[in-house]
């Protein structure tokens, strides 16, 4: 039933369970205001359960998560696992529930200075979509004759016209959409290649890009090589409105254009069955930041616009409008100047202030 949820909640580790924390009370402010109901259950596999049990998850973990309407992730990460093990964790859900599309909005905010002072946050407002179901991230390969002066490392990066073709469709679709919000006068779609330099796996990507983008005659579409995009990035972030990249090169674009924002605690991100078979994956795209678990100087910002991403993705689009405009204005208003930006926030400290907004807000 609309209004009427059920969320698997994976704190996981290090600051993860103190931002998750704000992002739930978030949503029970906004599920208050508007009459939502949001059942959720917290679930143990994190890097702890791994070095208490050996698995960081349960064998019947994807059947678990496939009750869920959503899934909300705070972190994962910790120096005494391997990160294979968690990024493991991490892939295997997007795998596995076939979360093909990593969304990341880009988006400055006014109040949080830019790491570029010619960058004004008025000219950010890009969003980035992540193949995320096969690329280099398939762990298609292998080592052979290990630990000997002939040791050999292969690791091939899988693409497949399927995989490829719905996530630039996804692309265009997203631009035609911010077009129709009149977020974007002009709609482009910009392909992040490197077809001059890999000549299977990326002139093929650029093969289906041409395709696809004949079938949106009215959206511009552009090229640009990944080392190419992370100079135009920085230099005129402004001329970006979706770019669609593979899942390697999206990975790397979308941290540098975290720092546009401010840095990667202003950076939400979601991992999409657009479809809607299985849940999508909601979560800062941070880390788990180790060094600042416990301290209440973590910013929670990018948990917090997670969960607005989970709630425009479940189509509560009225409770998801509500929080970005609590954040928007208590950033805006100085009321929340988070740690990493010089400031004093804290971590409990900003996610009551954006509940206080939400509740002040007409409903």
């Amino acid at each position: 039933m609309k209004g009427s949820y059920n969320v698997a909640v994976l704190p996981g580790d290090g600051i993860g369970p103190e931002v998750t924390k704000q992002g739930l009370k978030v949503l029970d402010a906004v599920s208050d205001v508007l009459g939502l109901t949001f059942e959720r259950d917290v679930l143990p596999w994190s890097s702890e359960y791994y070095l208490d049990t050996g698995k960081i998850l349960d064998d019947d973990a994807f059947d678990v998560l496939k009750k869920y309407d959503a899934i909300f992730l705070g972190a994962l990460g910790n120096p005494k696992v391997p990160d294979t093990v968690t990024t493991g964790m991490l892939v295997g859900i997007r795998f596995a529930l076939d979360q093909y599309i990593n969304l990341r909005p880009v988006k400055g905010y006014k109040g949080v200075p830019s790491y570029f002072s010619h960058v004004q946050p008025e000219d950010i407002d890009f969003c980035v979509v992540r193949e995320n179901s096969e690329g280099e991230y398939t762990n298609a390969g292998g080592r052979f004759k290990c630990g000997t002066e002939n040791e050999i490392a292969i690791q091939t990066a899988i693409f497949t016209r399927k995989g490829t073709e719905r996530a630039m469709k996804f692309a265009f679709e997203l631009a035609k959409e911010r077009k129709s919000k009149g977020i974007s006068q002009k709609p482009c779609v910009t392909s992040c290649t490197k077809s001059n330099a890999l000549g299977h796996s990326m002139v093929f990507w650029d093969t289906v890009f041409e395709e696809v983008s004949q079938r949106y005659p009215e959206i511009e579409n552009r090229k640009a090589m990944v080392d190419a995009i992370t100079m135009w990035f920085i230099k005129n972030p402004k001329d970006f409105d979706v770019v669609v990249a593979s899942n390697l090169f999206g990975d790397i674009i979308t941290d540098l254009a975290a720092m546009l924002q401010g840095g990667l605690g202003y950076a939400a991100g979601g991992n999409i069955n657009p479809e809607r078979i299985t849940p999508s994956m909601f979560e800062p795209i941070h880390g788990s930041a180790p060094k600042y678990a416990g301290k209440n100087t973590a910013n929670p910002i990018a948990s917090i616009m997670s969960v607005k991403m989970m709630l425009d993705h479940l189509g509560e689009t009225k409770a998801a409008d509500k929080i970005e405009c609590a954040v928007k204005g208590a950033i805006a208003d100085g009321e929340i100047k988070s740690r990493d930006i010089g400031g004093t926030t804290s971590t409990e400290e900003a996610g009551d202030i954006v509940c206080k907004r939400i509740y002040a807000q007409e409903v």
